[in-house]
Formats: C-alpha cells, sequence, structure tokens
C-alpha cells in the first residue's frame, strides 16, 4: 500500500472491506447504531462508502493519503484494537472474495 501503485491496492481492500461492512460493524464498537445514523457527517450503519476528503464516508482516504498509498479507517473509541485489527488484515490482505 506504500508502493508507487499504492492507491489501486487501496482500493482493492476498500473492495472487500464493503463486502464484509456488516462483519466489522458489528465488531467496531458498542453504539454505532446511535452514532452512524446519516446525520451530521456520517454514512448511515448499513450503507458503506468511501472517498477522497470525505468526512462521511465509512473509509476516509485523506488528500495526501491518497498521493502517497496511506490508508486511514476510524472504528468507534470503545472498539476492542486486537479484534478490529484481525478482521482489518484479515479483510484486506488474506481474504479471497
Amino acid at each position: 500500500m506504500r508502493n508507487e501503485s499504492g492507491f489501486e491496492v487501496i482500493k482493492k481492500a476498500i473492495k472487500n472491506l464493503k463486502l464484509r461492512h456488516k462483519d466489522h460493524i458489528a465488531a467496531y464498537g458498542e453504539g454505532n447504531d446511535h452514532r452512524l445514523t446519516g446525520r451530521h457527517e456520517t454514512t448511515d450503519i448499513n450503507t458503506f462508502s468511501w472517498g477522497v476528503a470525505n468526512r462521511g464516508a465509512s473509509v476516509k482516504v485523506e488528500r495526501d493519503t491518497a498521493k502517497e498509498g496511506k490508508w486511514h479507517k476510524r472504528p468507534a473509541s470503545n472498539m476492542d484494537p486486537y479484534v478490529v485489527t484481525s478482521m482489518i488484515v484479515e479483510t484486506t490482505i488474506l481474504w479471497k472474495p
């Protein structure tokens, strides 16, 4: 994800995240149904979206991130970092849809 063609790798990983959106939401901490309502610059909990510099997207890719090949995904602050990291690695690197 940090090589010259990193953004293509990032887009493939985001595609996999979309395919497992419900699984990830379930692991990303309690209360997301109250936070991810679709109001106040959030995508609703049932809809997956991504975009460059899109503060309301499920996966926000910052402008510099798109150029550098590094990505940014923010789960809820009360999530278990081990569960979320494991799921992200599995979905974006190991899982073959």
